[in-house]
């Protein structure tokens, strides 16, 4: 372990990384709101057109299908929308840096054996959360919003689908899927340090089932059965996966 730092030294550490990540944000947070209107069609909106590539792939399933139009009905919220949208890809763009800064400010506290492990976590748990970031956007968020907007209680009844819905719908599963996909990491730390074995997942996996259902009924806007489905499944895969990569016994003297 580093030599033993008072507090306000610790306090006057992590003031300088605050200002470090806010400094990044704002760079980001300005270069982001420059370059969406660029790609808001494209990207942002992509999951709205009948060409996104999952809807091309599973055609069998959709169909020829056609683009969903998204619609304004508030007069002051396309430039909310612009900034909002913005702060996230800010966020997205910063994340990786964000964790760098928190490794900065923890390594000092860690001893020389603790280093290794910890240092990988972080690692794994920055391209795991992009990783999840991509399955939100690529895959669960179009599946969600396909059945959704094509769903027909009457024949009389005309979808619009607002800007605001679809942000915040989008938003949602995006960046909800992509801190999901830290429990394996976070579970891999945890089993280093000896807090959990893989032994003891597998001993909770029932209650770990009702969990995360209840879970995914939490963190699913609509509630509807098969949008609770598509989000509970990939979690009950990273459970299954933390069971894989945690040690199958206490290992606190390896790390």
């Amino acid at each position: 372990m580093a030599e033993e730092m008072s507090f306000w030294d610790h306090l006057e550490e992590l003031r300088w990384c605050l200002l470090r990540v806010v400094i990044v944000f704002v760079i980001a947070l300005v270069g982001s709101f420059i370059i969406l209107p660029s790609i808001f069609d494209s990207v942002i909106l992509g999951p709205s057109h009948a060409d996104f590539f999952l809807y091309r792939w599973m055609g069998f399933v959709y169909g020829p299908g056609e683009d969903v139009n998204i619609i304004n009905i508030n007069v002051a919220s396309q430039f909310p929308t612009h900034m909002s949208v913005s702060m996230w890809m800010a966020l997205l763009i910063v994340f990786p840096y964000l964790m760098y800064q928190i490794w900065v400010f923890v390594r000092p506290a860690l001893y020389d054996k603790e280093i290794p492990g910890v240092r990988s976590a972080f690692l794994g748990g920055t391209m795991l959360f992009y990783l999840g970031c991509a399955v939100g956007y690529l895959i669960v968020f179009p599946i969600i919003f396909k059945f959704l907007t094509g769903y027909r209680v009457s024949t009389d009844i005309v979808n619009q689908i607002s800007l605001n819905s679809y942000m915040s719908l989008l938003v949602t599963m995006v960046f909800i899927m992509g801190l999901v996909f830290e429990l394996p990491s976070l579970s891999w730390l945890l089993g280093k340090l000896g807090v959990i074995n893989r032994q003891t997942l597998r001993g909770w996996r029932r209650y770990a089932i009702v969990v995360l259902l209840v879970l995914a009924a939490i963190i699913t806007p609509t509630g509807d059965p098969f949008t609770l489905m598509v989000v509970f499944i990939p979690l009950y895969l990273l459970y299954e996966l933390s069971i894989v990569v945690v040690p199958g016994g206490v290992q606190n003297d390896d790390l």
